[in-house]
């Protein structure tokens, strides 16, 4: 089974990783046994967050009988030292351990250095020194803050969405990372759910030998997908290769990548689903979609004021406003049948 050293962490794990966002969605008993099954079929790394609601209280429920045989990854979204303690004990407790692996910054607006006058780093330091984190990792969505984490030779580990579908300078940091001795977790490997062939996504994973790509798991059958995978790597085929470009080539410029960081929208809008619906239908064709419930978050749009925050929001910078009135105007078109999907 393929495994992927995490730079100088030293933490080595099987090279295929369970991202626990989805897992939040799944009701208890079924996500533990989800757990339970992904650790039994050789995943060893689980990635986390406090801000997944009750995603680490499964893990922890899961796993922690056999804690000493994986590496779990979670972070916090405090901007103070009181936030940041409160934060960790809480992970703590869910999570049923007195460490953590890699403690991570969650997409913060700044890469927090020592001396910043924030205290945050600080706060990473001295919880390292307590023995209650093992190692001191940040994730991000910003490429400038990305690069300015590798440079400043503070952090062991960085995520950051990477996928067939990511742009070369987001490609590059693996390399930049490699060249740093930091670990690389790849967040978004799915492209949150806009790449639809697993197969080919892991295969173009397995073009890169130190990074750790982060699964998102909700189902059993998901997992399944996986586990599979690992078991029988699928192989990057020159057929596999067109595929990724004619992809590239369809996906090429705007598109919301759902990582939802634009919410909460002041009009109600879930912008994370009605800014990408144009390419949801068509490339997961699903009836459920054009349900009633679909068709009414989909009206909301209509609600959308251009306050703006959504745009000031946006780690791709995106114009937000724009994509849903091109994907609500898709989208009527859709149910009054002059577009037809699926």
């Amino acid at each position: 089974m393929a495994q992927i050293t995490l730079g100088r962490t030293g933490i080595t794990t099987s090279s295929t990783a369970f991202g626990a966002l989805p897992i939040q969605r799944t009701p208890l008993e079924q996500a533990v046994k989800i757990l339970r099954k992904a650790y039994d079929g050789g995943i060893t790394f689980f990635d986390t967050a406090r801000a997944y609601s009750d995603s680490e209280e499964k893990l922890g429920r899961a796993l922690s009988d056999v804690r000493e045989n994986i590496f779990i990854a979670t972070k916090t979204q405090a901007v103070t030292p009181e936030a940041f303690w409160r934060d960790l004990e809480t992970s703590l407790e869910l999570l049923r351990t007195d460490y953590i692996d890699i403690y991570q910054f969650h997409n913060p607006k700044v890469c927090y250095q020592p001396g910043d006058g924030t205290g945050m780093y600080e706060c990473m330091v001295e919880a390292k020194r307590q023995g209650k984190i093992r190692h001191i990792g940040l994730t991000s969505h910003r490429l400038d803050i990305a690069k300015t984490c590798i440079n400043s030779g503070l952090y062991d580990t960085l995520q950051f969405p990477f996928s067939y579908l990511s742009a070369p300078e987001e490609l590059e940091l693996a390399e930049r990372c490699k060249e740093a001795n930091m670990g690389f977790i790849a967040m978004k490997a799915l492209a949150g759910g806009l790449i639809t062939d697993s197969a080919t996504a892991f295969a173009f994973m397995t073009q890169y030998e130190n990074v750790l790509p982060l699964w998102g798991v909700q189902r059993e059958s998901e997992l399944d997908e996986f586990l599979a995978h690992m078991k029988n790597p699928p192989q990057m085929t020159a057929e596999r290769w067109a595929f990724i470009e004619r992809e590239r080539r369809e996906l090429t410029g705007d598109f919301c990548r759902g990582c939802g960081y634009c919410m909460p929208c002041p009009a109600g809008i879930e912008i994370n689903i009605c800014a990408r619906m144009s390419l949801l239908i068509r490339r997961s064709p699903s009836q459920r979609f054009l349900k009633p419930e679909a068709q009414a978050k989909m009206k909301k749009i209509e609600e959308c004021t251009a306050c703006g925050r959504c745009v000031s929001k946006c780690p791709y910078g995106l114009d937000t406003p724009a994509l849903l009135r091109k994907n609500y105007e898709d989208y009527q078109q859709i149910l009054a049948g002059k577009v037809i999907v699926g």
